[in-house]
């Protein structure tokens, strides 16, 4: 260091300081401006990124809202449905029950209509039989009684009585 003062030169030290002044204009004029240019347009692309993540973020929160919206609104209408649904299952299991009982009613009425008119006709054929019976033993009776003339001649007098009764 020594050295360094003890040859120190006004010259030397003169072109140093001239050609460091050089140096700093040029810099200054072709290279400081581009590096603060480039500097200022990343300043500027950095707020502008800012600002585009703060509009999708807003944006963002925005279509979460819609989402739940829509998904409530989904929500809500998936339960109307489901008790809609549930009302017309209720109406048609009351209506299929009421149907049954009518045709069951139906059904009941007809075997009584038909237990009747069965047991209807089994009564006449029961009342043709005893009819026919009747015919058959008072045939029989008759044959016997009518053999002789004095029951012939009672039995006609009992029988016009009869008639004359009713």
């Amino acid at each position: 260091m020594e050295k360094l003062i003890n040859q120190f030169e006004f010259g030397l030290f003169f072109w140093q300081v001239l050609i460091f002044v050089g140096l700093i204009l040029l810099l200054r004029k072709f290279a400081w401006k581009p590096i603060l240019d480039a500097v200022n347009e990343r300043e500027e692309g950095i707020k502008e990124a800012m600002l585009a993540a703060e509009n999708a973020r807003k944006e963002m929160m925005a279509l979460k809202s819609d989402n739940q919206k829509l998904l409530d609104e989904a929500r809500s209408e998936r339960d109307a449905m489901i008790k809609e649904a549930t009302a017309i299952k209720d109406k048609m299991i009351a209506d299929a029950k009421t149907e049954a009982q009518v045709q069951g009613a139906k059904m009941i009425e007809q075997a009584k209509a038909t237990i009747e008119s069965e047991k209807n006709a089994a009564v006449a054929e029961i009342k043709n039989q005893v009819s026919s019976l009747s015919l058959e033993i008072a045939e029989k009776l008759l044959k016997e009684e009518l053999t002789n003339k004095d029951s012939q001649t009672k039995l006609v007098e009992k029988l016009l009585g009869d008639v004359k009764l009713n």
